[in-house]
């Protein structure tokens, strides 16, 4: 799996199997990072690639300081089940 950011597209992707799988993001001037969409490719289902997309998507933002939005139903999720992600949330949001 290849996991890229997609600047000129506002997401993260994951290439798989001429696939791609992708979370729509949009960063703001206060470095606040909304995660707004997930999807992955019914062809990818069921392999843990959301989950690895998430991942390395809230990897991306720590390592560049910025904070999280997560307004996507299926990455506010993912920061609840890992509560050790919730260090990054953006000051007001919570799951």
């Amino acid at each position: 799996m290849e996991f890229t950011v997609n600047e000129s597209g506002n997401r993260f992707e994951l290439h798989e199997e001429g696939h791609i799988a992708f979370i729509d993001y949009t960063l703001n001037n206060q470095n606040i990072m909304f995660l707004t969409h997930t999807e992955v490719p019914r062809e990818l289902g069921g392999r843990g690639v959301g989950k690895f997309l998430v991942q390395n998507a809230l990897q991306y933002i720590k390592t560049k300081n910025y904070t999280l939005a997560p307004l996507c139903p299926f990455v506010a999720g993912y920061v609840k089940k890992n509560p050790h992600w919730k260090t990054i949330l953006a000051k007001g949001y919570n799951v």
